[in-house]
Formats: structure tokens, sequence, C-alpha cells
């Protein structure tokens, strides 16, 4: 019997995760897809392919080409446009497709948050009195606040910000996660920030930030998850498994 062929679209520690213990089987071929945003990505457990497919017939391509069995979509929770690529490209080439994402935070008492569906919104929503804005929302959408250059950015991202932000006050840090509570309290208290924008990421890694604006009594600009209900979705590497092995107790049957 060949081997299952399995597709992960990763970029996230989850992604990670499962691809090294998928790697185990030997009933299965895994490869791991890596967008290549980030300029130096961690090792990876299996065979990764770098670089995206040329949009959903592009996907629909590989997938047929390569005899995909089943797709993963273990993208970051926002990465939205590549969500929606994988659920159309897997309708049309009839591949099964399940969804790894972490699941939310979730306000406890003493968040201020204000909710918001995107990052214009949150543009909008910082208002029109000047204010000292920590920006944690990643690299790739900060020029959304070029828009509001009344206010001052912290702008924190694991890789540069290219080309920097056009607002005439603008610092940036280059860090990676996971953060400590204590460093974020100081961070926010050197750099006498009132306000955090951030995407509901979910995880631990980046949570630290929440937890000091709650102590800080900030409020927080929240960037909230949208996306489709249509696809199989875990919200743990051992959920995904689960639904790995369904699929595959299918595959058998059918003789893949």
């Amino acid at each position: 019997m060949d081997k299952m062929r399995i597709l992960i679209l990763g970029g996230t520690a989850e992604a990670r995760e499962l691809a090294e213990r998928l790697a185990r089987r030997d009933t299965l071929q895994v490869t791991l897809s890596l967008a290549g945003r980030t300029l130096d990505p961690a090792p990876q457990p299996v065979p990764t392919r770098t670089g995206g497919f040329g949009g959903v017939q592009g996907l629909h391509d590989y997938l047929r080409l390569n005899r995909i069995d089943l797709l993963v979509d273990a993208t970051h929770p926002f990465a939205r446009q590549i969500s929606a690529n994988a659920e159309r490209a897997a309708v049309m080439s009839d591949t099964p497709v399940i969804r790894l994402q972490r699941a939310g935070w979730q306000q406890v008492e003493g968040d201020r948050w204000m909710g918001v569906r995107k990052l214009t919104e949150a543009v909008t929503a910082l208002g029109t009195e000047p204010r000292r804005v920590f920006l944690a929302i990643g690299r790739q959408e900060a020029h959304h606040f070029n828009a509001a250059a009344h206010h001052s950015y912290l702008v924190r991202s694991v890789d540069p910000v290219d080309p920097p932000l056009t607002v005439p006050d603008a610092t940036y840090i280059l860090a990676r996660g996971p953060f400590a509570v204590e460093e974020e309290i100081d961070l926010l208290r050197h750099h006498r920030i009132d306000v955090i924008v951030s995407k509901n990421s979910g995880g631990e890694a980046t949570y630290a930030k929440i937890a000091a604006a709650r102590t800080l009594g900030l409020p927080v600009i929240m960037v909230e998850r949208t996306g489709s209900d249509n696809v199989p979705t875990a919200e743990t590497v051992d959920a995904a498994l689960a639904l790995i092995d369904h699929v595959a107790s299918a595959c058998r049957k059918r003789g893949v």
C-alpha cells in the first residue's frame, strides 16, 4: 500500500510539532510548506517546500500533481487568504482538508479590550488624541498605521518592518517570543505606552503582553478572528492527530 501523502501548510509552532509527530509514522509521507516570510525559520523535522503556490489554482495543481491525500492548514490564525485558498483548492481537487488552529485568548476580569474585526478598524479606534501605541501585530500589516501619524508607535516584530513606517515617531524592537510578563510590564512602563494593538493569535508565546496590560490597567485594541466554519478544526496537535487518523482510516477503506 502506498504511503498516505500529507501536505501541511505551516509557519506556526503547532505545525512544526504536528510535522514532528507525523514524521515518526512510516506509513505517511509528510511535506511541510512554508510561505517564506520569516527570514530565519527554525529547522523542520520533515521535507520542506518554501514559497507560495500561485493562488488557488496553483495549490489545486500541486495537490493533484503530488497526489496529496490530506491537506492540513496549520497556518497562522490571521493568514486569512492562505486559509481561504486552501479551502477552495481542497474542494476543487476533492482533497480532504482539516485545520489546526490554536484557541484564541479569552477576556478575563481586569482586561480592557476593544474588539475590532480588522486592522483598519484598529487604526480608527486609536482616536484623534495623540497616544503612545504598542503595535504587537507583526511587520506585514504595520503600514496600516501610517494613516494615523499623530500617534507615537513602538513596533515589535521578529523581522524588520520594511519599509519602515512613514510616521514621525516610531521605535522598532526585533524580538521573538515567548516573553515573560514582568519583562512586558517593564517594556510598557519604559516606553510609557497608553494602548496596545494586538491580534487575537492565541497561544502562550505572546500572551504576556495581554497579562501585562491587565496588570497596568491598559486598554487593548484586539483584532478578532474571522474565517470559515466549513473546515473541520482542531485546537491542539493531539486533536489534529485524531482527525488525521480518521481521514487515514477512510483512505485505507478506499485502498489509498
